[in-house]
């Protein structure tokens, strides 16, 4: 199975960019749902953005039009382009992934079995 690893958070301002990675090792991301959610302090992990297995991109309304997945051609990285940060955006942020997910269980994350570790975003002045 894969692992994944996270990194690419840190404090940024309102109105900010921050770049997040997602890089596998143990395998690509082929064949896979790659997913990034996110979990603010006290509440549950919601879905943010996906890749489905043939890299269509989704989105959660909230991000829509502000943040971009795009991935690296050998499908051993995914990235999530942050812009236009909020301060409801603060959340540690995690990738998973999973070959088994389908179109109606892409949100939910109770249904991934490869995760990262997390990468805090804190969007504060």
């Amino acid at each position: 199975q894969v692992q994944l690893v996270e990194s690419g958070g840190g404090l940024v301002q309102p109105g900010g960019s921050l770049r997040l990675s997602c890089v596998v090792s143990g395998g690509t991301l082929r064949g896979h749902y790659v997913t990034w959610f996110r979990q603010a302090s006290g509440k549950e992990r919601e879905f943010v953005a996906a890749f489905s297995r043939d890299s269509r991109p989704y989105y959660t309304e909230a991000v829509k039009g502000r943040f971009t997945l795009s991935g690296n051609s050998a499908k051993t990285a995914v990235y999530l382009q942050m812009n236009s940060l909020k301060p409801e955006d603060t959340a540690v942020y995690y990738c998973a992934a999973d070959r088994n997910i389908i179109l109606s269980s892409m949100t939910l994350a109770r249904n991934y079995d490869n995760w990262g570790q997390g990468t805090q975003v804190t969007v504060s002045s």
